[in-house]
């Protein structure tokens, strides 16, 4: 696979990524976990060059790091770059805006220095290559949050920092305290909103951006064509651009991705995958993937080189009906 690098002098990583939380969380939950193919899954991807693995610690909870911790064992935590997330927590309560539901932030010093160690735990390792804020907390000073980031670094239990769904101006305050080395947001062909700010100011200074969702929580691929396609627990029944209406007119955007893909001979996740890569030199795509044979079709999207027409024509799909959350 094609490489670049985790920001100006980080470690060299492949253009795609491998995000783990669907192996554990949010999608599909009655389903029969299969921990063995996921295990595969993630050592397959390290083969084949999508070396930067991502998790976070509220997957699950603790159960996908435990998963990756797993799959990592054997020699392969020495080829991957592994990167996982605190800041936010499972909860009753109301969601906090801009995440999924069920979720609340937590970015109080205290709990992200005891969340690296239990992390670290679960994983099997001394240390990871990029701890990442997965929200910043209104209730608290992003500068102390930030600071108790930069202690895992000072530490040794984290080589760099990061933060996600994060604004210009959150970044530029943290990089006072501390250097950023990556920035993850949600970014495909139906997230555009962060192309405009964030992607251009990562591009600009040196950081990598690092797109979840990419494949727009597996609708871009063509899989949902109505409500009822998707499992009876799984957590996009709750998200706005499912629901039925908006799922109907946003199915508009998966018809321009298919045209582009019968154009190259591509699938409809490739030629979404491909589209991101495209965004900038340090946007490595991070899709998330339970099989096998999404993940070779997802590796194979590195190759794919749109051509200025293909871009074209993706770039003036429609926007999205309904919020992301």
């Amino acid at each position: 696979m094609r490489t670049t690098t985790l920001g100006t002098n980080g470690p060299e990583v492949g253009v795609i990524g491998l995000g783990c939380m669907g192996m554990s969380y949010a999608y599909d939950m009655q389903a029969e976990r299969d921990d063995e193919t996921a295990v595969s899954v993630i050592r397959g991807a390290i083969g084949l060059g999508a070396t930067l693995i991502d998790t976070a610690d509220v997957y699950g909870p603790y159960t996908n790091e435990e998963l990756v911790g797993r799959a990592l064992r054997g020699g392969f935590r020495e080829q991957a770059v592994l990167s996982t997330k605190v800041g936010l927590e499972i909860s009753n309560a109301a969601p906090a805006a801009g995440t999924m539901p069920g979720l609340v932030k937590n970015g109080r010093p205290e709990h992200i220095r005891e969340a690296i160690d239990g992390s670290l735990r679960r994983l099997g390792t001394d240390h990871v290559d990029l701890y990442i804020l997965h929200r910043v907390d209104p209730q608290v000073p992003l500068e102390e949050s930030w600071g108790a980031m930069a202690q895992a670094v000072q530490d040794g239990k984290a080589r760099a920092i990061g933060l996600s769904e994060a604004s210009v101006e959150q970044i530029q305050l943290a990089q006072s305290v501390h250097p950023v080395t990556a920035v993850q947001s949600e970014l495909s062909l139906w997230t555009r909103d962060r192309l405009s700010d964030v992607v251009p100011y990562c591009e600009a200074n040196g950081l990598a951006f690092l797109p979840f969702s990419p494949l727009g929580r597996g609708f871009l691929t063509g899989r949902f064509t109505s409500f009822e396609d998707l499992p009876a627990d799984d957590m996009r029944r709750r998200l706005p651009r499912f629901q039925q209406e908006n799922l109907r007119t946003n199915l508009a955007i998966v018809q321009r991705v298919r045209d582009v893909a019968e154009r190259v001979g591509a699938t409809p996740g490739q030629v979404a995958l491909a589209w991101v890569a495209a965004r900038g030199r340090r946007v490595i795509p991070i899709p998330g993937t339970k099989t096998p044979k999404h993940l070779r079709e997802n590796v194979a999207a590195a190759d794919l080189m749109l051509s200025d027409e293909d871009l074209a024509m993706l770039d003036n799909a429609p926007q999205p009906e309904g919020s992301r959350y």
